[in-house]
């Protein structure tokens, strides 16, 4: 018997428990719903702040076009 045949015949998973990860939280990054021009433009991640870093740091207008219908 092959050490993996023989693991799942002791009853030992591939793959550990859902108990087992509890320890470390995944943390999903939440999407800006909506870029400012500037970034879209120059396909950037915009933070979505009235007035974004990217636009901030280059002293320019910061302006958001508001999106037309949704799928």
């Amino acid at each position: 018997m092959s050490s993996t045949q023989a693991s799942i015949a002791a009853g030992h998973d591939r793959y550990p428990s859902e108990d087992e990860g509890d320890s470390s939280v995944v943390r999903v990054k939440k999407r800006t719903p909506m870029a400012c021009q500037f970034c879209r433009g120059r396909k950037l991640k915009c933070d979505g702040r009235p007035t974004c870093a990217n636009c901030q740091r280059r002293n320019i207008p910061c302006t958001y076009v508001p999106v037309s219908g949704q799928k």
